[in-house]
């Protein structure tokens, strides 16, 4: 397989380079099994509307799928159905942009029932416009997967109708997934356990990090989107007796429009969480563009304001991968973090434990940084408030608080978060 990278000459986006592009072109291969033999930039000055690139690059491609006896051309951008279907006319190969490689890899990975509406969802509204076998070259390369039946499923790719019809009857199923997925969290806000989301670019270590934290057994490999159906588990913190933490889908550049539009069910647990820990692998090169991706991705679902000096959800950026610094970059980075006495990052490796008590500690300052105390004065009868204080609140004093009208009374000194004392309030 080769991989070939339009590269524009006047671009946008946040300075990720070539090398870094490629290397995560190369990386989308490999989590499917793709043996790749070539990859390599192509610059383009003015996209050619019926096959991207010129002709003598097209006749590069050929050649290097010559050599390295190629099946198949991954073009890591996004084609049109014309563009595809010319360039696979002009190559005698199977041709996918990276819209189509991306949800290659999705359809394989996604575990739960959710995950294959969404992915098969997404697939549709990328094939609906070109109505083309898209995916049979696969089959011959390492036998498939089959999300959508396989080859056989041409009757699908064939009807523009039966397409939109099956669209339409997986987009109920997912908006009855969403509703459901309301109640749950509609359940855990009136039981007040703060909600954190671990969110960031694929192949930070989410995953790691997470069963660190938890001992989960959550998949994490080396491999991009090891990650794609939302995990949950249950936490403690300093000062907070119960948390739930939420292994999430790994962000990357270029993000399919159809996939953030599938997947919203997913990153609504992003938008409903108390704290962010943004995992970054901070041993990649290229870090801070993969930063301002997620940044991006996050105030593009309303999660994160547009403006600076609007609120949004706090965030504690997890730098991980520390242990695969060079000594001297780890001694000036730690450096930059002491000088500007930031608390919302916290150095540490998922994969030897390093610096996770400290990213623990810092999310439960940030979860209790509104608490203050408050003394409540209540009758040893009232075992419903009693309990709920000492399982929701920090307990600083219980001691014998005389007693009334009322009998035998406990005077407690408790610390408490707003949100949580209009709860008690309505006990």
């Amino acid at each position: 397989m080769v991989i070939a990278y339009p590269e524009f000459r006047v671009r946008g986006g946040h300075g990720t380079d070539t090398a870094a592009r490629l290397e995560e072109a190369r990386g989308l291969a490999l989590a499917i099994g793709l043996e790749v033999v070539d990859a390599f930039a192509i610059p383009i000055r003015e996209a050619r509307a019926a096959t991207l690139f010129g002709e003598g690059q097209i006749q590069n491609i050929d050649v290097a799928c010559n050599l390295g006896d190629a099946e198949l051309v991954i073009v890591d951008g996004s084609l049109t159905a014309i563009q595809q279907r010319n360039l696979e006319e002009k190559l005698k190969r199977k041709v996918i942009d990276r819209t189509g490689l991306i949800l290659e890899i999705f359809g394989e990975r996604a575990a739960t029932a959710e995950g294959r509406l969404q992915v098969e969802l997404a697939h549709l509204d990328y094939q609906a416009g070109r109505l083309v076998r898209s995916w049979t070259h696969l089959e011959r390369q390492r036998g498939g997967f089959g999300f959508l039946g396989g080859p056989g499923e041409t009757q699908i790719e064939a009807d523009r109708r039966l397409i939109r019809d099956r669209m339409a009857k997986l987009r109920k199923e997912l908006e009855q997934v969403r509703r459901t997925r309301g109640l749950h969290r509609t359940r855990r806000e009136k039981a007040p356990w703060p909600v954190i989301a671990l969110v960031g670019y694929t192949n930070a270590g989410k995953s790691t990090l997470f069963n660190r934290l938890t001992g989960a057994a959550v998949m994490a490999e080396d491999l991009l989107f090891a990650t794609l159906d939302p995990t949950m588990r249950r936490i403690r913190l300093p000062g907070v007796d119960k948390a739930i933490l939420s292994d999430t889908v790994g962000f990357i550049s270029d993000l399919p429009t159809q996939l953030i539009a599938a997947f919203r069910a997913t990153l609504e647990e992003v938008s409903a969480a108390d704290v962010i820990v943004h995992v970054r692998d901070i041993a990649n090169p290229d870090t801070q563009a993969q930063k301002q991706q997620v940044l991006d991705v996050l105030t593009d679902l309303g999660v994160l304001e547009a403006e600076p000096d609007e609120a949004g959800v706090p965030i504690i950026e997890a730098w991980n991968k520390w242990d695969l610094l060079d000594p001297e970059l780890a001694a000036e980075l730690t450096e930059q973090i002491a000088a500007r006495g930031d608390e919302t990052v916290v150095p540490l490796s998922a994969l030897t434990g390093q610096g996770c008590d400290e990213l623990l500690e810092a999310v439960g300052k940030l979860l209790t940084a509104k608490a203050r105390v408050h003394t409540f004065v209540l009758p040893v009868t009232d075992g419903q408030r009693l309990a709920w204080l000492h399982a929701r609140g920090e307990i600083l004093t219980d001691e014998d608080g005389g007693e009334d009208e009322r009998g035998p009374l406990r005077r407690l000194k408790v610390r408490l978060d707003p949100r949580e004392l209009g709860r008690f309030a309505q006990l």
